[in-house]
């Protein structure tokens, strides 16, 4: 896929049971149909699902899906995560999301890299150019963020150290982002910045999320996601329409693709996707 074509991307987090490890095998493949360039699957903090991110990385390759690990140090070692990246490797991985990463407690005062530029300079320092390099983008801003211009410099610091391409925190004001590309472009950052889209599944999961991570939820759109009140069924219908006029509008603006959150699940993305007419080749 040329970088001139869209670019299509779907996010899950490794399941701690059998059953949600089947079913995720199943939500891959309905999603497949739409020829994504890759799929992603996180990382907890610290590292805590290391193992089943690896395991579903290595699986979804084998079998043919190009499949990107979420990594970032945490409380591991220099060692531990070059030879995990060396399994990567060897697994046919050709692609990584690199990021910062929460420490575990307890690990405050760990001598470890943690930020995000070092483990993408890390990576190119031990691997060359083998990975397509990944990094994490807040159109909203860190919530650490000292300021606007510092964040910005943060996304230029893993850029100069070697990443390719970022991925933003979702959002649902469009003009955050396209704000935030435009002060990237006047920072002298040309890598293309895919906006990540966040499907409503459940109301107060997506307030309380959002509090965590510094997304905003604007009041209109909360008010009338409340107003549902227990008819779940309409208020998933209702964040239907408006995910997808979302990206209708990131769409008509340009956006170089499209990465999908999509929580382990096939609806609503599918319909999103269909509603778009979205293909490899879009």
């Amino acid at each position: 896929m040329s970088d001139s074509e869209f670019r299509l991307s779907f996010e899950f987090f490794p399941p701690k049971t059998d059953i949600g490890r089947e079913k995720i095998i199943q939500v891959r493949d309905e999603l497949a149909k739409f020829s994504p360039e890759f799929f992603s699957m996180t990382y907890g903090a610290g590292g805590s699902t290391r193992d089943n991110t690896k395991g579903l990385v290595t699986q979804f390759n084998q079998a043919g899906f190009s499949t990107a690990p979420h990594l970032s140090f945490g409380g591991d070692t220099e060692e531990d995560i070059a030879a995990l990246i060396e399994e990567y490797k060897t697994a046919g991985v050709n692609r990584i999301v690199a990021l910062r990463g929460d420490m575990p407690s307890g690990m405050g005062g760990a001598s470890q890299m943690v930020y995000a530029n070092e483990l993408v300079a890390f990576i190119r320092e031990r691997f060359g150019d083998h990975f397509h390099l990944e990094v994490a983008a807040y159109p909203e801003i860190h919530p650490e963020s000292e300021s606007y211009t510092t964040d910005v410099q943060f996304l230029k610091g893993k850029f100069d150290a070697g990443a390719n391409s970022a991925i933003t925190q979702y959002f649902f004001n469009l003009d955050a982002y396209f704000y935030f590309t435009e002060q990237c472009h006047k920072a002298g950052i040309n890598q293309p910045i895919y906006p990540g889209i966040m499907p409503i599944l459940n109301v107060q999961n997506l307030l309380r999320f959002s509090n965590a991570c510094g997304a905003e939820v604007p009041r209109w759109l909360q008010k009338a996601l409340e107003a549902y009140g227990d008819d779940e069924e309409s208020m998933r219908a209702f964040g239907l329409e408006v995910v997808t006029e979302m990206c209708e509008a990131l769409i008509e603006c340009g956006v170089p693709g499209l990465h999908f959150y999509t929580m382990n699940q096939v609806e609503p993305v599918k319909t999103i996707v269909d509603n778009l007419g979205l293909t490899a080749n879009s």
